[in-house]
């Protein structure tokens, strides 16, 4: 049996990062949280946390809206 692994890090669609670098940005500035260009080794893994788990939560819907 063959199993295939895939770094959870890699893209999907290697073309998307622009937007999802966009994106990124876009969720920061809305939970309040300052990111500036390039490397935020500074930033808490709690404000790290808020701009993926926003991320997660706006595809969800987005996702779920489409499905509808």
């Amino acid at each position: 049996m063959i199993v295939a692994y895939s770094n959870s890090n890699s893209k999907v669609v290697p073309e998307a990062r622009e937007a999802l670098e966009k994106f990124k940005y876009e969720v920061a500035s809305e939970v309040g949280v300052n990111l500036k260009q390039g490397y935020n080794g500074d930033l808490s893994s709690r404000d790290a946390g808020r701009i993926g788990g926003q991320m997660v939560r706006k595809l969800i819907q987005q996702a779920e809206n489409q499905m509808k």
